[in-house]
């Protein structure tokens, strides 16, 4: 079975997903995560982010794989940390944006995703990347309620930085971040993780 989370930044999809793959025992995938990966080793080796050929043989160079709780890994190497760093946070959109990267990415997400039951996060995942998926779910959230998550997952970035990076990568992803037509929209703006992940839970079991 395949559960398929989209929505913007700071709707709780990675935290709603991993928490949802460990109650059901299943991989968990975080799309966005790879793009970060992506955008990292480019900026260590210094390849040019308008570039789009040259980030899509990166790609194809380093494909990223998930280990056990959300283990990033790169060339056998836990990124996982690295790739939450602020100055990652601002240029991924740039490095997502290229249609030869996405392809590249959409291939690596659709060789993960089968052999097994699997949640996977991102924006397009619903409408491109898995769009058999058993069970998709959009979630929403204000910008306000947005910003003040992305707020406590970057302790020590300005508030203002981050709701005006929140902004603009709203408009960079706009094209890239809709909901499936047969995707539940869940508004998590006053939810916890727990009633989130409770509803999802639900949906996976009527679907079995």
């Amino acid at each position: 079975m395949i559960v398929a989370i989209d929505g913007p930044a700071g709707s709780g999809k990675s935290t709603v997903a991993s928490t949802l793959a460990r109650r059901l025992g299943f991989r968990y995938l975080d799309t966005g995560a790879m793009y970060r990966a992506l955008t990292w080793i480019a900026r260590r080796d210094g390849v040019d982010l308008a570039d789009g050929a040259a980030l899509a043989d990166v790609a194809a160079a380093h494909p990223v794989s998930f280990g056990r709780d959300g283990l990033v890994e790169l060339d056998g190497q836990d990124v996982t940390a690295a790739i939450r760093d602020a100055e990652i946070d601002r240029l991924v959109p740039a490095v997502a944006r290229h249609p030869e990267v996405r392809e590249v990415m959409r291939e690596r997400q659709r060789a993960l995703a089968v052999g097994g039951d699997s949640v996977i996060e991102g924006r397009d995942i619903g409408t491109v990347v898995a769009p058999a998926a058993d069970v998709k779910v959009f979630l929403l959230a204000d910008e306000d309620e947005r910003a003040r998550r992305r707020t406590n997952d970057r302790p020590g970035v300005a508030a203002e930085t981050l709701a005006a990076d929140l902004r603009d990568r709203d408009e960079r992803d706009a094209v890239n971040t809709q909901p499936a037509d047969d995707a539940v929209l869940l508004d998590t703006t006053s939810m916890s993780v727990d009633q989130v992940v409770d509803r999802i839970a639900e949906l996976v079991e009527a679907r079995r």
